[in-house]
């Protein structure tokens, strides 16, 4: 595999020598499979070598690399002095090149991984909640780790006897949470709170309802305005998402997703090929707690997607539409990178926005579908919202229709 970056046989010999060499065409076999460049492979190959080297003169084998031995080697290449490897300006590509050799090895078992070290081990009770809420309410991970996180400290502060918990008790755990990290902090941690606490007393762990101990932190849901683009800007942000590039294609397809049919973030990272039924031109999208609905595909969207998946890379091996513009190619590991993708698109466009991430445009949606005289019912459909009351907070932005219908106020009359 190494012949596909390399021609010299004495390039090869010494690449294949030393203790990296029986892993390298593997690597190299790797590097190609995730699609990066090829000029990019041969700097990750030669680092590759390079740390094999370093380790080599240390006494040491490959399964002795970790984070703290990577350290070491990139303190060393900024005064390497190693024939047959240049250092300088290529040295962040030896660092990353070394950094992806070494999770390479620990996916072929030659390293032992370390994140069962940095990760303390969850209590049996906290790993018995997140199994029963993500069965019970199909909660993605990152909302379980944050919930995890909620209840282990609180049995770590109030103990594993929960006969002794009380609701003053319960109280002063968040009120000195709201104390530390401010009101939004306590917002993120009443709802975890709330569900592992709900889940003891179906357990059976609690007699009490103390669900009714956790104080409710004052915020008027209603008192803002959502933040939103306008029409101009809107197009300006599509606009600036034009080109024949793949990467941009993509970013069209996402941001017109976003727009036009008011999805979260998460749901575009785990839109699905078979998702997109084209014969009868919808979309099923699958939001949170499993509520799954089908939504009409409009044409401009459509279009957009069948652009660019006459492009997206044939050869990875997902189920899912939208994958990274860069190697290595691979399906978005979560809603955060399309919010990325929204805002590196304002950035081109040059737009001021109140807010940055997916989310916006999910606003933006929802303000544009009331603005056009959609029906406040049909409108938290389309947006999936539980409650009307949800979807009367983007009734707001219309200001030329809540003038239509704003009664005078007789104090203020000139």
């Amino acid at each position: 595999m190494l012949e596909n970056f390399f021609s010299a046989p004495k390039t090869l010999r010494r690449l294949r020598a030393g203790i990296s060499g029986p892993y390298i065409d593997a690597f190299a076999e790797k590097l190609q499979r995730d699609g990066y460049a090829p000029a990019s492979a041969v700097r990750y190959l030669r680092a590759a070598a390079h740390l094999g080297c370093f380790v080599q003169r240390q006494g040491g084998a490959l399964s002795d690399i970790d984070p703290n031995l990577l350290e070491a080697f990139n303190r060393h290449l900024r005064r390497c002095r190693c024939p047959h490897f240049k250092r300088g300006k290529i040295s962040y590509h030896a660092q990353f090149g070394a950094k992806l050799f070494y999770r390479h090895l620990v996916g072929c078992g030659i390293c032992p991984s370390n994140s069962a070290e940095t990760l303390p081990p969850k209590p049996a009770l906290v790993t018995a909640f997140c199994d029963w809420f993500h069965t019970h309410r199909g909660v993605k991970p990152p909302t379980l780790r944050q919930y995890a996180r909620s209840a282990t400290e609180l049995l770590r502060l109030l103990g594993e006897d929960l006969s002794q918990w009380t609701a003053p008790a319960l109280r002063d755990f968040l009120l000195e949470r709201a104390r530390q990290g401010g009101p939004r902090a306590a917002q993120a941690l009443i709802p975890a709170l709330r569900a592992f606490l709900r889940f003891l007393q179906f357990r059976g762990a609690v007699r009490d309802d103390l669900t009714r101990a956790i104080p409710v932190v004052a915020h008027w849901r209603l008192a803002k305005v959502p933040p939103c683009l306008s029409a101009d800007e809107l197009d300006r942000l599509i606009a600036a998402c034009e080109g024949p590039e793949p990467g941009r294609l993509r970013d069209r397809a996402i941001v017109l997703l976003l727009a036009r049919l008011g999805l979260r973030s998460g749901d575009v990272a785990r839109l699905r090929l078979q998702d997109i039924h084209w014969d009868c031109g919808t979309l099923q999208v699958m939001g949170k707690g499993r509520y799954e609905v089908c939504l009409p595909l409009p044409q401009e969207v459509g279009d957009a997607l069948l652009r660019y998946l006459e492009c997206r890379p044939a050869n990875v091996e997902t189920d899912r539409v939208f994958i990274r513009s860069i190697a290595p190619y691979r399906p978005f590991a979560s809603g955060d990178g399309v919010s990325s993708v929204v805002k590196h698109a304002l950035r081109r466009a040059h737009i001021e926005a109140p807010a940055k991430g997916a989310h916006l445009l999910r606003h933006t949606a929802a303000t544009e579908m009331l603005r056009h005289g959609v029906p406040l019912d049909q409108a938290g459909l389309v947006l999936r919202h539980r409650s009307l009351d949800v979807t009367a907070y983007y009734a707001k932005a219309d200001v030329a229709l809540l003038k239509g219908v704003a009664q005078p106020w007789p104090e203020v009359q000139a």
